[in-house]
């Protein structure tokens, strides 16, 4: 599952709404949906992201944070360390043969350390 495919899951748990109903009013199939919460569909399109936006009637800050965490929202991400360092490219590739063993708690502390280096904010919790 994605960021942005977990809230919309949780928007529609917390308003009573099936997929089907969503779906039917976006004006795209339930299947289309269930590949995009579960993360097997790419990133959603700015178009859509301002439906489910208007959908929800969800405003300022939480239409922010859903568009924050659609761009976070890439199954399939690739990492182009070209011109980095060699240990760039070292943790590049062992981060990627190694993301499906982490719990929850080394990815957390692995975005705090992402966070803290860049300067930018920790992820959300729309």
């Amino acid at each position: 599952m994605t960021p942005f495919g977990e809230a919309v899951r949780r928007l529609r748990a917390e308003r009573g709404v099936t997929q089907r109903e969503m779906a039917k009013a976006l004006g795209v199939s339930p299947a289309y949906l269930s590949a995009l919460e579960h993360g097997n569909r790419s990133e959603p399109s700015w178009q859509f992201i301002q439906r489910v936006i208007g959908y929800f009637n969800i405003i300022w800050d939480e239409a922010e944070e859903l568009q924050k965490l659609a761009g976070l929202s890439r199954p399939r991400v690739t990492i182009d360390t070209s011109g980095l360092s060699p240990k760039a490219t070292e943790i590049a590739n062992r981060l990627a043969g190694s993301i499906g063993r982490l719990d929850e708690a080394a990815l957390e502390e692995i975005g705090r350390l992402i966070d803290g280096a860049s300067g930018g904010e920790p992820g959300g919790s729309l």
